[in-house]
């Protein structure tokens, strides 16, 4: 064995580490999430995919892997979050009278108090059927359609950045993105979801 190569972790030393790390990347997480279960989920899948993809790394690489899967993993919760409240404040945003080609409802998008939760189980209940109903609408849009659609408000990257992924003009993102948002709210209106 070379010198300068690693030795594997083995299975006692993964899960020695991951007894050592656990509480002080709960206290991360809670410290990032502020809510005891989300922070504790974010943990356990952080130590999930530690374990799944690089379980079989050297002992002394898994303290740096497992903390950019920790921060992903926080921020991954973070984007769900935020997609949450933007496609349900977009679909409850659209207003579908204007017929004009420049006209993109998406910029009507307002989150006026950066909420992405609802207050009340009821809205709570609303929230998450509005979120299964464009879940499902979502994949009966046409592929670049929906490609752009997720690129913009999924990714949240801007006109160019989706344009440069996408490999077409800023003007195509444009309207596919129009296009989709136009179909979602046509097709939620179809299912009685009434949009101011």
């Amino acid at each position: 064995m070379n010198r300068g190569v690693s030795k594997l972790a083995s299975h006692h030393e993964l899960a020695a580490f991951l007894a050592e790390v656990e509480r002080r990347a709960y206290k991360q997480a809670l410290f990032a999430v502020r809510d005891d279960h989300v922070a504790l989920d974010i943990v356990q899948d952080a130590m999930l995919k530690l374990a799944e993809k690089y379980g079989g790394k050297p002992a002394d690489e898994l303290p740096m892997l497992f903390q950019r899967i920790l921060q992903n993993t926080i921020r991954d919760h973070y984007r769900r979050q935020k997609v949450r409240s933007m496609w349900t404040t977009l679909m409850s945003s659209l207003i579908p009278q204007h017929d004009e080609s420049d006209y993109d409802p998406l910029d009507t998008l307002q989150d006026a108090d950066n909420n992405s939760q609802a207050d009340r189980p009821d809205d709570a209940l609303q929230q998450s059927q509005l979120m299964a109903l464009i879940e499902s609408e979502l994949t009966k849009l046409p592929a670049r359609q929906r490609e752009a659609f997720l690129l913009r408000y999924w990714e949240d990257l801007d006109t160019a950045e989706t344009a440069a992924a996408m490999g077409c003009s800023e003007g195509s993102v444009k309207t596919h993105c129009s296009r989709a948002t136009h179909t979602l709210a046509a097709a939620l209106k179809e299912k009685g979801v009434n949009l101011p």
